[in-house]
């Protein structure tokens, strides 16, 4: 009977430990990944979210592959500056720039349907806005 007890409570003990499975809470700027920065900021990329069923290649937030997201990473920014392709108002590559080209939301759903076989995730941010 003490080993049942014990078995119990250890078991009651794993559960609390890992959570219970919860989701972790969002951070204080919203940004559930932890992804945007102020304006201006020094931008990082941000660790690929292993839930994402598309293995983290995609920035869900933005609508564009992860590794060329110009509104996380610094070294895409740079890229697509150096390049010429930067819309200034809205502060990322004009090339995904949604808000400036809506037709080039078209363009990455086709793409993302291409690679994955599913419809795109519809992003958070990066959005044209509604006339």
């Amino acid at each position: 009977m003490k080993t049942l007890w014990t078995s119990a409570a250890l078991l009651a003990g794993l559960f609390v430990a890992a959570g219970c499975g919860q989701k972790p809470a969002e951070n204080a700027g919203g940004d559930p990944k932890g992804k945007e920065v102020a304006k201006g900021g020094d931008k990082k990329a941000a660790p690929a979210d292993p839930s994402d069923e598309d293995g983290g290649e995609w920035c869900n937030p933005h609508g564009v592959a992860e590794e060329a997201c110009s509104m996380c990473s610094s070294k895409a920014a740079k890229e697509f500056k150096a390049k010429g392709d930067w819309c200034d108002k809205h502060e990322r590559a004009k090339s995904q720039c949604y808000v400036c080209d809506p037709s080039l939301l078209e363009k990455a759903k086709l793409t993302y349907k291409a690679k994955y076989g599913k419809e795109m995730p519809t992003p958070k941010k990066n959005m044209p806005e509604k006339q």
